[in-house]
């Protein structure tokens, strides 16, 4: 098979139904983070990750799956998708039935397909290494039943992040290995640990593997899940699919496809990578990765007048002043209707906060 002929065969579904809590009030239930220009590039988290996979594969084999209430901006922000290719979620059910449904609906259309699986909110900087990644990455699940993930080298005891542990070496291919064991957010302590081995990467959230490949995983590993899909057999790629969707898909277990499948499968592999990358994930992150004045201070795209303060992130409206003095590692983010004024090292709490505001204010504040 040529090069041409392999790409005609290649998919990239991009997940991009999550809510993005940890990032209010920036992020809200009705515009997600994954929505948000967090850089003032003009393009979107998602339109950046649509953008990166261009070069990889053609438009029409790029499949979205996200929850139904984000079908407009979704429309809004990339109306070059053809509407077949975006999979409305009819309720929230975290990764692993979002995975199951696209690989059922991309091999109904392609029984040699091969699947690219991306989060929605990622940065990664080193593109053209994120395309070697990819490209490598495919021919070796192409090759065989191997569900492949990318293993990111860790540049800090990160306890946000959950770690793959590397194992041998497949073949000559170097640095793609068999996995050897998962961990799901360790400790400081044990972070420092892995650090130390030079054994563990962090786990990126992003797979490939062929349609078939997963699929027989989710029989063999999540029956639950497979099950439920199963029953579609017939209706995938078919004028019935979203009547099939709309009625199996609230039955399936909330479950990520790291729980279901990677864990547990004995043909799991990672590819290990320097991508420049962050998954966005927290104010933190979005600290951490943001140009810094010599106080240690971030302003993301508003003007900002800050009096001895230090290793503090300014978020506003471009059409705003913040004037702030004496605040050290905080975060100040002021979005429509709520202001958030928090301590960096205590942003593991805004989830809990933001479901006490919808508690005491309701929903117009989340």
């Amino acid at each position: 098979m040529d090069a041409l002929e392999k790409k005609s065969h290649r998919y990239c579904v991009i997940m991009c139904g999550g809510v993005g809590s940890r990032f209010w009030p920036f992020s809200r239930s009705n515009r997600p983070k994954q929505f948000l220009d967090f850089f003032g590039t003009g393009r979107s988290l998602l339109q950046l990750t649509y953008d990166r996979m261009l070069p990889i594969t053609d438009p029409e084999r790029i499949i979205l799956v996200t929850n139904s209430a984000y079908y407009d901006i979704i429309r809004e922000q990339l109306p070059e998708v053809k509407e077949e290719n975006i999979l409305l979620e009819p309720a929230r059910r975290n990764t692993a039935p979002c995975v199951c449904w696209a690989a059922h609906h991309i091999l109904a259309l392609d029984p040699e397909a091969s699947i690219v699986t991306l989060p929605s909110d990622h940065l990664i900087l080193r593109e053209s290494e994120f395309h070697s990644v990819i490209l490598k990455g495919l021919e070796f699940v192409e090759g065989g039943d191997r569900l492949l993930t990318i293993g990111l080298k860790p540049t800090s005891p990160h306890t946000g992040y959950g770690y793959i542990q590397r194992g041998e070496p497949v073949g000559d291919a170097g640095d793609i290995m068999k996995v050897k064991s998962f961990t799901e957010k360790p400790n400081l302590e044990m972070a420092k640990v892995f650090l130390s081995t030079g054994e563990f990467f962090w786990n990126s959230g992003m797979f490939m593997w062929r349609a078939d490949s997963i699929l027989r995983a989710f029989d063999k590993y999540d029956p639950e899940t497979a099950t439920i899909f199963d029953a579609g057999e017939g209706a995938f790629g078919t004028p019935g699919e979203m009547v099939f969707i709309d009625k199996a898909f609230p039955n399936a277990p909330s479950i990520s496809i790291d729980y279901a499948i990677m864990e547990k499968a004995d043909n799991v592999y990672v590819e290990t990578a320097d991508l420049g990358w962050s998954d966005l994930g927290t104010w933190n992150a979005l600290y951490d990765c943001s140009p810094k004045t010599p106080e240690r201070n971030v302003t993301q795209n508003c003007k900002v007048m800050a009096h001895d303060c230090e290793g503090t992130l300014f978020a506003a409206s471009p059409d705003k002043i913040v004037v702030a003095a004496g605040l050290k590692d905080y975060i100040v983010a002021d979005r429509g209707n709520a202001l958030l004024i928090y301590p960096l090292a205590e942003e593991q709490k805004i989830r809990q906060v933001v479901n006490e505001v919808l508690a005491r204010f309701g929903e117009d504040y989340v």
